[in-house]
């Protein structure tokens, strides 16, 4: 278990005053054994649901400053729909379309990816696969 003390600290980190209601979204991304995929309305509804009076906007913008800080990690599906993760390191994802789930798959588990087009200028920082899944019936 995560003290306050250290949400505190990555809140700060993050330029953000650590209200209660910031406090409480940290302890709810972070204190966890399991890596947490998010939309922000999600995280918004569980507040909710734990009875923490917050605001929408108080979620939006407390995870996006986490995430500009890196403790979270910005999956976009499409122009209207984003998902967090709380696992920054370098993996891929399916997306089961049935269940709107992320699903983290390892590097590992992802045979090697070469990329032939050059981008002038550019070099490639990271590859992260997203493999949408569905039932097949």
């Amino acid at each position: 278990m995560i003290n306050n003390q250290e949400f505190t600290e990555k809140l700060r980190s993050a330029s953000l005053r650590p209200t209660r209601q910031r406090v409480n979204i940290c302890k709810t991304l972070f204190d966890r054994k399991n890596t947490f995929h998010f939309t922000i309305y999600d995280l918004h509804k569980i507040m909710l649901d734990k009875n923490e009076k917050v605001s929408l906007a108080t979620v939006y913008n407390t995870v996006h400053a986490l995430k500009k800080r890196g403790y979270l990690k910005e999956i976009s599906i499409n122009a209207e729909k984003s998902y967090f993760d709380t696992n920054t390191s370098n993996h891929h994802h399916f997306l089961d379309e049935n269940t709107n789930t992320l699903l983290d798959l390892k590097e590992s588990e992802v045979g090697k990816i070469k990329v032939k087009k050059k981008i002038p200028g550019k070099k490639i920082k990271s590859i992260e696969v997203l493999i949408k899944i569905a039932s097949d019936n």
